[in-house]
């Protein structure tokens, strides 16, 4: 089943966008998944154990660098990506 994930990070620190952006990056580290970003959140697409595994392992290494750092998310059954059909 595919699965399409929509995610925020909202890092409580000054210095944001790093952190930010270093989440992004290990999520486009993966040839497994397709991340698609934007001004206000990154979606994920794929297999839907393969998007969750991704997903959170990029999470605990956000947590583990920046620990103030909620995450908002919603997921979907379903492939909504620009390319699906």
């Amino acid at each position: 089943m595919n699965v399409s994930v929509e995610i925020s990070m909202y890092p409580l620190a000054d210095e944001f966008i790093p952190a930010i952006q270093d989440f992004i990056d290990d999520l486009n580290a993966h040839a497994g998944i397709k991340v698609i970003t934007n001004t206000m959140s990154t979606q994920v697409f794929g297999d839907y154990a393969e998007v969750m595994r991704i997903v959170s392992q990029c999470m605990q290494k956000a947590h583990e660098t920046t620990p103030k750092a909620p995450f908002v998310m919603k997921v979907l059954n379903g492939d909504l990506s620009p390319q699906a059909t």
